[in-house]
């Protein structure tokens, strides 16, 4: 299930947040990643990279002088650790962004996130677009001036790659730090649902019916319920004769979430 339709944000929407319509038309309103918070990130995952760097060269050296001899076996060696390390340097970003939902190591200490233009998650050929534009944005010299000036002009701060995969940086936000409109009963969470499989999408569908539902008709309210319970189910891991009624459904799972701690 993926927020909203293609439809971009509303006109309404400042430079530095972006607006995203759900389909029960709530508005979700995100903080759009600085040139610093994303500055930072980089520089957490470059730590990284670098001991990983550190340690293929210094096994690759290892290898070519004890292992491999001869200048045939030595230049094959050597070959191999040039992939090796250009895999560790492009593939870094773009396997960790499409296995944890748009972030790195780095954006994860950081609490930023990469996400559609639309608000869904990015896929895995949409990170690989982006993160191979890393070889102009990096320049010169992987010093990243390219990628930095794009931020700086971009009224979204986005990088060469951001628009290539048609994606945007977002600051995450604690879920202790959102005071939602509702407040789940003392016996809303002791079911044990399996939230923590939902995206923080789908999650943010769920709390923004919640949070209207009060003020929604109550055919409309009860239609609405069914349908977000039942695409999030399949999802879920509790035994399906251990749900409530949907609404009830929605306030477990919700109250489960928040108190993981999880981002959104």
């Amino acid at each position: 299930m993926s927020l909203p339709p293609t439809n971009p944000p509303p006109p309404n929407a400042s430079a530095d947040k972006i607006i995203i319509e759900t389909p029960e038309q709530t508005a979700l309103e995100f903080a759009i990643a600085g040139v610093g918070s994303r500055f930072l990130a980089l520089a957490f995952d470059m730590l990284i990279q670098s001991v990983a760097f550190a340690l293929l060269i210094i096994g690759g050296m290892l290898l070519i002088g004890g292992v491999f001899h001869g200048a045939f076996g030595s230049n094959w060696a050597l070959a191999l650790l040039i992939l090796s390390l250009f895999i560790v340097f492009f593939g870094y970003f773009a396997i960790f962004e499409a296995v944890w939902n748009g972030q790195t190591p780095g954006k994860r200490i950081t609490h930023i996130r990469v996400i559609k233009d639309s608000g869904r998650p990015i896929t895995p050929a949409e990170s690989f677009g982006r993160n191979l534009m890393r070889i102009v944005d990096s320049s010169p010299a992987f010093l990243y001036a390219v990628g930095i000036v794009s931020v700086l002009l971009s009224k979204q701060n986005k990088r060469l790659g951001d628009f290539v995969a048609g994606t945007i940086v977002i600051h995450e936000r604690e879920l202790q730090d959102i005071r939602p409109l509702w407040q789940p009963s003392a016996s809303a969470a002791a079911t044990k649902y399996g939230a923590g499989n939902l995206t923080p999408e789908e999650f943010a569908v769920v709390e923004a019916f919640l949070n209207r539902r009060s003020s929604l008709d109550a055919g409309v309210r009860f239609r609405m319920a069914e349908q977000i319970a039942t695409r999030i189910k399949p999802k879920l891991t509790a035994p399906p004769e251990n749900f409530p009624s949907a609404e009830q459904l929605l306030e477990g799972v919700a109250a489960e979430r928040r108190a993981s701690a999880r981002y959104i």
